[in-house]
């Protein structure tokens, strides 16, 4: 595959030796051929309102002119892919491809922006936060959206799946009456960035399943009950896991306390997602296996130090993590920390 994208630079004319900056620009044609190709990462430069208006999907939003940008895109882009990024004209992703370009990414700036892609009648999406896509093992595609915290929206196969829905957090509001009825709505425990009871009544349909602990079926008055270890398939496809999560520092052991809380393990088509909840460390964690996706909380008092993060990715050894739950942490250096494990690491707005 490395191959292929070399190839395909050298048709595009994007060797480095080809001019003086240390980045290449390419027209509209170019870069839709090269976004189409794997080991790509799609990087809008714009703000986030401009972002919301419009942009490529699958791109990822860092806002070029908020402070901290190139640490917050250290923190967020592997430099074993190639960036393509872009902004509204061309101007502002050049900048940002300088800057990046001198912290060794290798990068590929739209000519003319996203004036140009739109003139261009390449398509565009509205959807105003982050997704991730992957492939279940057979084929299928599934998105991850990055909503905000805790809270996760998955789409697979026309079905909706929400995690931990929060209509308000701080200064952050989620509109749920913007997306789709969920078919599943997994919750982990009863706090409240987590545990929503108007956010759940959003997004319930007829047929919707909560899935829950027995706290959150007990205030509801209603939903399946799971208990650590519970084990449910709840579709030919798709089967869950009830996994602990609670604190063990001795300390903070009464934010969440041992068996009250549960993370969740879903296996979607093959494809194994783990969802730690609000947990530490814990020694369970050994027996957590063969997980392809994991979202792993880092914010103390309540969940995990950025050192204990580490350290229950190294015990998961998942293919890709997020971590999330961070609120004002800096998990600016968990990819570091990670690049010799060969766990990809992607860091999106879950603070």
């Amino acid at each position: 595959m490395k191959k292929i994208l070399t190839c395909l630079l050298a048709v595009l004319g994007l060797s480095s030796a080809c001019g003086q900056k240390d980045y290449n620009d390419v027209d509209v044609n170019g870069f839709a051929e090269l976004i189409a190709t794997p080991n790509v990462v799609i990087f809008d430069v714009r703000t986030a309102e401009e972002f919301a208006e419009g942009h490529i999907e699958g791109a990822i939003n860092i806002d070029y002119k908020q402070s901290g940008f190139v640490e917050k895109s250290k923190a967020t882009l592997s430099k074993e892919k190639t960036i393509a990024v872009y902004c509204r004209s061309g101007r502002r992703s050049a900048g940002a491809a300088d800057l990046l370009a001198k912290e060794g990414y290798k990068l590929v700036n739209l000519k003319g922006g996203i004036i140009a892609w739109q003139e261009a009648n390449m398509p565009v999406t509205k959807e105003s936060y982050e997704v991730d896509f992957f492939q279940t093992k057979n084929g299928k595609p599934i998105k991850f959206y990055a909503l905000m915290h805790s809270c996760i929206r998955l789409v697979y196969d026309n079905k909706e799946i929400e995690i931990d829905p929060v209509l308000k957090l701080r200064d952050k509001i989620i509109d749920y009456t913007a997306m789709p009825k969920a078919d599943y709505i997994f919750v982990t425990h009863e706090h409240q960035d987590h545990f929503d009871k108007e956010a759940i009544k959003v997004l319930t349909k007829e047929n919707t399943q909560l899935i829950t602990n027995q706290r959150c079926s007990d205030m509801l008055g209603y939903g399946k009950v799971m208990k650590n270890g519970d084990k449910q398939a709840i579709a030919d496809d798709f089967a869950v896991e009830a996994v602990p999560a609670y604190n063990t520092t001795e300390a903070n052991k009464q934010f969440h306390p041992k068996g009250r809380d549960n993370g969740f393990i879903l296996t979607i088509d093959g494809l194994r997602i783990y969802i730690a909840g609000d947990t530490e460390d814990i020694p369970e964690m050994a027996g957590i296996k063969d997980i392809d996706i994991a979202f792993l909380p880092c914010n103390q008092p309540f969940t995990m130090t950025p050192e204990q993060l580490v350290k229950a990715a190294r015990t998961v050894k998942p293919k890709v993590l997020f971590p999330y739950h961070y609120g004002n942490t800096d998990i600016s250096n968990i990819p570091n920390l990670l690049k010799e494990e060969g766990i990809e690491v992607r860091i999106r707005h879950y603070e």
